[in-house]
């Protein structure tokens, strides 16, 4: 069953979907999962997708709009701020210990891809939170993004565009946008024939805005390094990745951080964009998580 609910994060209104298993039993307790998706995306992609399909296991799900993105508040829109997504992110799992049901000695943390990064640092920070697993983990630091956008040219073009977005839109309140995917434009966020993101029948879903990035989110993209909060993970940690996606030594060194021995590095097949939506690999890395987290339930 799944039910749009409402909570509050910072003052802003947030919007997610909450899911529970089948035969749901208002009195008795299940454990919860707070999903997270890639960066720009909202609740009916990814996370919706891993949030349905955990709770067929038995949890009580919820799958978010951040703010800015989505049926969620926030101005700007379409902003992708790390630091914005982590305290959602931390209001979220406040907010799931308020639902019927949910053990909450027993919240855990999913996150595909870029919000791996963000849920890090909430894992890393809040003693809430039971266990946290990655699926194809976007983990970046300062070398990273060099490689990915054109060097430190490219890196360093973007992050003074975005001062001067940012520095415009506190001035007149006008927000500079370019597209989040084109296969023609080479300035947007994602520029490539990205099927997940092209594909009515996969990601691109009416709720989500193929056509506008706050450029304004490039200085807090690029200067966001979730790598050092590895060392400070102490709860126990499930990262599924492969060689096709996106940068698996960093995935691997970050896992090697983590300063304890309860920690499974599943490493599997398949594309980044294969772990967002595909059968095999969305299967596989549901049951992953499905036998490490009940594990770790006392």
């Amino acid at each position: 069953m799944k039910q749009k609910i409402q909570f509050n994060s910072d003052g802003l209104v947030l919007v997610g979907n909450l899911y529970t298993p089948d035969n749901f039993d208002q009195t008795k307790k299940y454990p919860a999962i707070l999903v997270g998706g890639s960066w720009t995306t909202v609740k009916e992609q990814m996370s919706g997708l891993y949030a349905e399909e955990l709770a067929k296991q038995g949890f009580i799900t919820l799958a978010i709009d951040p703010r800015y993105f989505g049926e969620s508040e926030g101005q700007p829109r379409f902003w992708e701020n790390p630091a914005a997504k982590i305290a959602d992110f931390t209001n979220a799992v406040t907010y799931l210990q308020t639902v019927q049901g949910v053990d909450t000695n027993n919240i855990f943390l999913a996150s595909v891809c870029a919000s791996s990064g963000y849920m890090a640092n909430v894992a890393a920070q809040d003693n809430r939170v039971k266990a946290f697993a990655t699926i194809a983990a976007w983990l970046h630091d300062g070398e990273a993004v060099k490689l990915i956008y054109g060097g430190e040219e490219g890196v360093q073009t973007r992050i003074k565009q975005a001062q001067e977005a940012k520095k415009k839109f506190a001035e007149s309140g006008e927000v500079v946008y370019i597209p989040s995917i084109s296969t023609t434009d080479n300035t947007a966020a994602m520029f490539g024939e990205y099927d997940y993101y092209l594909n009515a029948n996969r990601g691109a879903v009416p709720q989500w805005s193929a056509d506008k990035f706050a450029v304004m989110s490039w200085e807090d993209w690029l200067t966001f390094n979730p790598m050092p909060v590895a060392k400070n993970i102490q709860v126990p940690t499930l990262m599924i990745h492969s060689d096709g996606a996106v940068l698996a030594d960093y995935v691997k060194r970050f896992f090697g951080d983590i300063p304890h021995d309860n920690k499974v590095l599943h490493w599997t097949e398949g594309t980044q964009f294969d772990f967002y939506d595909q059968p095999k690999q969305v299967t596989e890395a549901v049951a992953a998580i499905n036998v490490f987290f009940k594990n770790q339930i006392n």
